[in-house]
């Protein structure tokens, strides 16, 4: 088995390999956010049920945490496969949720930053979850702004070596391992042989010969 372009295809394999494992590494540490919040919304609905609040209203908080944990864990599935395979849909594929989640993501934060009266936009939690989390990203302004920051510089990176792996393409191989490809070659030596074979054990050709040699002398 080869693979074409000497030291340079060498180079761009040893690149790939490595933009691939800095992929899933990137991915690891979405899924790690994703299932934070599955775990989190879970432990939030099963107190819900637990201290019988049910009739009090929807809590929407605990749901939207859990979508949020669960489209985490659903795009870095993406991005395994896709940094795995290095196939362009599934690479697109992985942009495009990923990208979608991004904007969302900058959304919010803009409606947050720019509206001082954006806790209206925003329907009564029934649980009160949703001012206690907010209490406390007041109360850890710099450690949850540092790890927001951190988190969105992932996806970023992601994306970027998405779109790296996306206009390499995967690895081309030529494989010479297959017979099928020298039949071709072969068929007309060996039919040449077959005929020169057939022509000297047939008896009829042996005595035509045999009876022209005589003839000559």
């Amino acid at each position: 088995m080869e693979t074409g372009g000497g030291g340079g295809g060498g180079g761009g394999r040893w690149v790939r390999v490595w933009l691939q494992a800095l992929l899933k590494l990137v991915n690891c540490v979405i899924g790690l956010v994703g299932t934070g919040l599955i775990l989190y919304s879970l432990w939030l609905i099963r107190v819900w049920y637990k201290d019988g609040l049910q009739t009090t209203g929807s809590p929407w908080f605990m749901y939207t945490i859990l979508s949020l944990g669960a489209s985490f864990c659903l795009v870095t599935c993406f991005g395994h496969v896709a940094a795995e395979t290095t196939n362009g849909h599934c690479l697109s594929c992985y942009m495009i949720f990923l990208f979608s989640i991004v904007i969302l993501e900058a959304g919010i934060t803009v409606l947050i930053f720019l509206n001082r009266n954006w806790e209206e936009d925003f329907p009564d939690d029934p649980s009160g979850r949703f001012n206690e989390l907010k209490d406390f990203v007041s109360s850890n302004f710099e450690i949850c702004k540092w790890i927001g920051l951190s988190f969105a510089a992932a996806q970023a990176i992601a994306l970027i070596i998405a779109l790296i792996l996306r206009v390499i393409g995967p690895e081309r191989v030529i494989n010479y391992d297959s017979d099928d490809d020298y039949v071709p070659a072969r068929l007309p030596l060996l039919r040449n042989q077959a005929q020169h074979i057939s022509n000297i054990t047939d008896p009829s050709v042996f005595l035509k010969n045999e009876s022209q040699s005589v003839r000559i002398s």
